[in-house]
């Protein structure tokens, strides 16, 4: 039987495996909540606490939509290794419960 994660495993996989989403087209709060089944909040935080990682996300508004329709884009991984992120998602995602 393996030991449950930690508390910071757990937010670190968070935060990775939503940057990753996001740069495989999953990118709207919306869209995250249906890939994950996170809360509106949790997705919401997630987002904001990206940048604790040094991962520029930023949000781009829809061209003539209304109040924060959009998405959001990753525009740098800091000093993040993007194709491990890609390469681990599987199992990220299933350590976190999500498949």
């Amino acid at each position: 039987m393996s030991e449950p994660i930690s508390k910071t495993r757990t937010s670190f996989f968070r935060r990775l495996y939503v940057a990753h989403l996001i740069s495989q087209g999953t990118d709207s709060v919306p869209a995250l909540m249906e890939a994950t089944g996170m809360p509106r909040r949790t997705a919401q935080d997630t987002l904001n606490a990206l940048a604790e990682l040094d991962i520029e996300c930023l949000f781009e508004q829809a061209e003539g939509g209304r109040n924060n329709q959009g998405r959001y884009v990753i525009r740098s991984w800091g000093p993040i290794n993007a194709q491990w992120v890609a390469d681990e998602a599987e199992r990220l995602a299933r350590e976190l419960g999500y498949r």
